[in-house]
């Protein structure tokens, strides 16, 4: 990691761990410190900085606000934990687990209430701009939580409503990290539009990854178990073009395994797996992620005047495109 990006990182966990959120009763806010604390990439505060490093100088100066992005995509799995049931977060117990429901839910009400703290120390002149962006997409990303929860009750879900619910879900909030960056270092409409739409198409090409990885990736290396989202009947971009694709026997052995209830895990995947490949699934994923990733740079290529500056960022995001986990 170049040496600029190392020190990015360390100032974000910095202030992180700066961040207090408040006191009593702990039980409240200690399960906000223990989310936060428990890492991940931190790729939405990074990209706020590469943002604002495009413009300005001064980066540490918006560290705080780079966190407030990374406190409220927490508070997004805080939630989603619950409404997923799910057990684990980043392997250790997700916080309604390690507490119950009832604090996990208060815990990211309030945790919300303390990103517009945070973000309420920003200039005056640029205040009203932040939060209506932020506002908009906080309200997006609920709507593709709430998309995806109905896409698991719809027997059919078509390729534009999967895309949109990702791009809702997932990518508005790549988007927003940039756009913030670009409006705190006084960046024009034109720029912070590109940087919002390059993080969007980012967000989009790495939720088609995830979907493909998740199926195909070598297990030591991804971290996770390979095809989950097979074994759940996800309906994740292979699964939707393998139900439009498929015809006669392959559409009944697709239909079957969506159907029964009793099977060895490592069977569904292997013969679901099978079936996506005599469809072509994997080669129609991968020209759809170039299709994003491409986009994505051509986003870039608007910030003509900046063309020496966005070296980092286009290698930032290369490195992330090119993971096999």
């Amino acid at each position: 990691m170049p040496s600029s990006l190392s020190r990015y990182q360390e100032w974000i966990e910095q202030e992180i761990k700066k961040q207090k959120y408040g006191k009593e009763p702990a039980s409240l806010y200690e399960p906000i410190r223990y989310l936060m604390g428990l890492g991940g990439k931190r790729l939405r505060p990074m990209l706020t900085l590469l943002s604002y490093a495009l413009f300005k100088n001064d980066v540490k100066r918006v560290v705080r606000y780079a966190v407030a992005v990374e406190a409220f995509h927490n508070f997004t799995l805080m939630h989603d934990d619950i409404m997923d049931k799910a057990p684990l977060r980043r392997g250790k117990a997700t916080v309604h687990k390690k507490w119950n429901v009832n604090t996990a839910i208060l815990s990211g009400d309030v945790m919300l209430v303390r990103v517009y703290d945070m973000l309420l120390t920003i200039e005056a002149d640029k205040l009203k701009k932040v939060l209506k962006a932020f506002n908009k997409c906080a309200a997006e990303v609920c709507e593709g939580q709430q998309w995806d929860m109905e896409f698991e009750k719809e027997k059919t879900v078509t390729e534009a409503q999967y895309l949109n619910m990702i791009k809702l879900k997932t990518a508005v909030l790549l988007g927003f990290s940039l756009e913030l960056g670009a409006i705190l270092a006084d960046a024009s409409e034109k720029d912070c539009t590109a940087l919002r739409e390059f993080g969007t198409n980012i967000g989009i090409g790495f939720q088609l990854k995830d979907d493909l990885l998740d199926a195909y990736a070598d297990p030591k290396k991804f971290g996770k178990q390979v095809g989950g989202d097979i074994i759940a009947n996800k309906k994740t971009f292979l699964l939707i073009k393998a139900l439009e694709k498929a015809k006669g026997k392959e559409k009944l052995a697709l239909e079957q395994w969506l159907s029964i209830k009793k099977y060895r895990k490592q069977d569904k995947v292997k013969a679901v797996r099978s079936l996506f490949d005599s469809l072509g699934i994997p080669s129609l994923a991968e020209k759809k992620i170039n299709h994003y990733f491409d986009k994505c740079f051509h986003n870039l290529e608007a910030l003509t005047s900046l063309k020496s500056n966005t070296l980092q960022l286009k290698g930032f995001t290369e490195t992330l495109i090119a993971r096999q986990s």
